[in-house]
């Protein structure tokens, strides 16, 4: 697992690869046309519709020639496909399939899931595992309960960072300057009327957050969403991930669900960072 404070500056560096950034070093080892592939792709599924050839090519600022054939490369290896048989396109089912490969893979999922598991039976309410990936939290693993709230978080959903309690317990953990430069590049803004969205007050909830070891989100992204999170960190201290409960403001109140789940979050966060078993599992 790669170290946050270096994959932030994804957030403000040049997404698009190559050289095409004045005043940026090319690289060389750089396919352009697969960067171009990988642009059409991530254009039709951001789209949220069925997507146009016109719409590809004014999202990808790629030739019509050349997103044609691109869009053509992508249907032929089963990646894209015509939505109801029009001119439209959407991703087809195949996508899942590179999903599935890297659940199936990532050995820091296989690793956190017994922790996971424990605080899902131990809580019987919703746990999650997530990365941190730019100014974004990514959402990697996730046990829902009966009482989940937020239906539309799947494995591979984003969120900011600065308004997620894993986001804030992952920044926690990185030096001051590294979380400080993630609170520079996010776009702040309010989601809810309860969302942190300050400069100064995000820094200021970090710095809370790192003394005491957990974080908290009341209805930041969500509302009547809580959530309860504490960082996984490596050998060298640096964050890799974040476990957090997620309850509904429904059956808790703030104060009681940060009493209830936040010595069991960060229990679990802390067993995971160090390799233990957890609990049940020790009995």
């Amino acid at each position: 697992m790669s170290n946050p404070s270096r994959n932030m500056v994804k957030a403000s560096g040049n997404r698009g690869g190559g050289s095409d950034e004045a005043g940026s070093d090319p690289d060389l080892l750089m396919v352009q046309s697969v960067e171009k592939a990988f642009r059409v792709l991530n254009a039709i599924g951001n789209s949220g519709t069925p997507c146009t050839l016109a719409e590809v090519t004014a999202k990808t600022q790629i030739g019509k020639s050349a997103a044609q054939r691109f869009m053509h490369t992508l249907a032929k290896l089963g990646y894209i496909e015509r939505f109801q048989n029009t001119n439209s396109w959407v991703l087809s089912v195949k996508v899942l399939q590179l999903t599935n490969f890297y659940l199936n893979s990532n050995e820091f999922i296989r690793r956190t899931q017994p922790y996971l598991i424990h605080l899902s039976k131990e809580t019987e309410e919703t746990v999650n595992l997530t990365i941190l990936e730019g100014t974004d939290i990514v959402f990697i693993s996730r046990y829902p309960s009966r009482h989940v709230l937020a239906t539309d978080v799947v494995i591979g959903t984003r969120m900011p960072a600065y308004c997620s309690a894993p986001g804030i317990a992952m920044l926690s953990r990185l030096n001051p300057e590294a979380a400080e430069d993630v609170i520079n590049a996010s776009s702040l803004k309010a989601f809810t009327q309860h969302t942190t969205c300050d400069r100064d007050a995000l820094l200021q909830k970090i710095a809370v957050s790192a003394k005491r070891g957990y974080s908290t989100a009341f209805e930041e992204y969500f509302l009547g969403d809580i959530s309860i999170a504490s960082a996984i960190i490596d050998s060298t201290g640096a964050p890799v991930g974040a476990i957090n409960v997620a309850v509904s403001r429904a059956r808790y109140t703030p104060e009681e669900a940060e009493a209830r789940f936040s010595g069991a979050v960060a229990a679990a966060a802390q067993a995971a960072s160090s390799h233990r078993p957890p609990a049940a599992m020790m009995a």
